[in-house]
This record gives C-alpha cells, sequence and structure tokens, in this order.
C-alpha cells in the first residue's frame, strides 16, 4: 500500500504521520467497516494537520477518493449526493486524503426516515472529575434500563462517553428526537446537580451535558473505532459496561494502542446486532403517549 506523503505529521503533540493514520485505519478496517456500510457519512478532514483548519464534507460535490460510494440524490433533495465509505478500498482511500474522523447518521440507507439507534452524548463540563462522568453514564444507563431500552457504551475518544440505544427502525426521525428530548430534560429535572440539558460552558458548569440534538435527521455521531483530529488522536472505542468502572478518559485508546485492545478478541457489543427494540412501552412509562 503506498501512502502519499506518508511522513507529513498530523499531531504534532505527538508527532503522529499521516502514515500511521493510515495504518491505523487498514488495522481496524475490519471493525470499523460495519459501523459505515449503508450509512450516509460526513468527513473530517485535517489537509494541513489537526492544529490547522479542519474540513467537514458530507456531499461528494469535490471529492475524489477512490471507492467513494454517492447515495441517491433523494436523500438530501437540491445538495450534491451524500456519501458513503462501503469498503477498504474508499476507506484507505479516505485517509489518504487525509480524512481523520467518520461521522455516520443514525439511519441506514434501507430506511432512511426510520433511525435503527438512539444516541446520548455525555460531555463534560471543563475540568469536571472523570470519576463523576462514570457516575454520570451509570445513571443514565440505570434510567434507560427502568425504560426497558437497552443501550451500549463507548468512549467519544475526546473528553465524554457516548451511549448507544439502537432501535428496531419503525418510529421517524422527529419522534425519536423528541424521546431523546424528553429523557434528558427528565435526567436533567431529577438529578440536577449532575445533568444540564442545555448546551453552553454556563449552563454546564461542574455538570454534564447530555447532547440528544444528534438524533436528528441529518445529524451525525463520531463512528465507533473512528480517530479523532485532537491532540493525542484519540479513537472512539466500544465498551462493555462491565468495563466503565476501569475507564480512565475518553481518549484512552489512541491510534497508538488500540490494537492492544483490538487484540485482545472479545466484543464488548456482541449483542449489538441482535437487539430488537422500539420506543412504545418507554413513551408510556415517559408519559408521551402511545
Amino acid at each position: 500500500m503506498r501512502i502519499t506523503h506518508p511522513d507529513r505529521i498530523i499531531d504534532p503533540s505527538t508527532g503522529l504521520t499521516k502514515r500511521d493514520l493510515v495504518n491505523y485505519y487498514a488495522q481496524v478496517a475490519k471493525r470499523i467497516l460495519p459501523h459505515l456500510v449503508r450509512r450516509p457519512v460526513s468527513l473530517l478532514r485535517a489537509p494541513a494537520g489537526i492544529q490547522h483548519q479542519l474540513f467537514v464534507q458530507k456531499h461528494g460535490d469535490t471529492l475524489k477518493i477512490p471507492g467513494l460510494k454517492e447515495l441517491d440524490p433523494a436523500f438530501d433533495p437540491e445538495h450534491p449526493p451524500l456519501l458513503e465509505i462501503d469498503s477498504l478500498k474508499a476507506l484507505i482511500g479516505a485517509a489518504q486524503m487525509n480524512v481523520v474522523e467518520f461521522h455516520t447518521w443514525n439511519a441506514t440507507t434501507r430506511s432512511i426516515e426510520k433511525p435503527d439507534r438512539m444516541t446520548f452524548d455525555l460531555d463534560p463540563a471543563e475540568g469536571l472529575a472523570w470519576p463523576l462522568m462514570l457516575e454520570a453514564a451509570q445513571l443514565v444507563r440505570t434510567f434507560l434500563d427502568e425504560l426497558g431500552l437497552q443501550s451500549f457504551l463507548k468512549t467519544s475518544g475526546g473528553k465524554g462517553l457516548h451511549v448507544v440505544v439502537p432501535l428496531t427502525p419503525r418510529d421517524d426521525w422527529d419522534t425519536v428526537k423528541e424521546f431523546s428530548k424528553q429523557v434528558v430534560q427528565h435526567i436533567a429535572t431529577v438529578v440536577p446537580a449532575r445533568f444540564v440539558s442545555k448546551s453552553g460552558p454556563r449552563n454546564r458548569l461542574g455538570k454534564v451535558f447530555i447532547d440528544y440534538l444528534r438524533n436528528g435527521r441529518g445529524a451525525s455521531t463520531v463512528a465507533a473505532f473512528s480517530a479523532r483530529a485532537r491532540p493525542g488522536m484519540g479513537v472512539s472505542m466500544p465498551c462493555s459496561w462491565k468495563e466503565l468502572p476501569s475507564l480512565t478518559g475518553g481518549a484512552q485508546w489512541t491510534i497508538v494502542n488500540a490494537h492492544e485492545r483490538l487484540e485482545a478478541g472479545a466484543d464488548p457489543w456482541a449483542g449489538y446486532a441482535k437487539t430488537r427494540q422500539t420506543l412504545t412501552a418507554a413513551m408510556r412509562k415517559l408519559g408521551l403517549g402511545r
């Protein structure tokens, strides 16, 4: 595999190069592709390194990446086609074009108007003690359990954690987004010392903001196993709930040490694809009708 400009530094804080990034994605291709296939993707590019201007691209008007797939224009009318990464060729081609991060929709092209997951992004206030983040994630999980919804955990690759709820594609975007909003507002009301439902540094001082806006149509979240364009090049890594107490940070795994975890073999999300659940009963418990 020939890498153009392999020694170009993409993270000055660590000296990591383009070669390191491309090699990482080649290494995790079998892990990350199932999270990319059949989903519209947004690509975060760092042509001059992550310390310089970053570019987000979600349409195929200017990118020339071998193997990159253009989706049905009807998915996003009046715009160039949305994009999909569905092969090793496209994944490595994207990394060659300085794509660091891959962000995907909460729905697949099989049923683009019916989300198949719901994401809660736990974003801590600046300086929040990490044990409080662990407590926050456990509280969110407990509440979702009470609603009868199974959830899965991953690091964000940045400062926080993501709680992901797989769904049988049945409800539309507005329904899923409104439900997620009600969940967040309820948690923030019941545990105001720990959570806030409004973004902004002033609102979340000493607290965790639970971002539910990622559940709207066209919104996206960094994919599992994607690297992050941040100092250290953290990775968004799936974890089991049993591992939660031992996590040391949202960027615990990076493109340098991720192989140590992958070589362990066990899949913490082994039951994800087989999870079948809808929001019907949970909506009743939240008093949202149905």
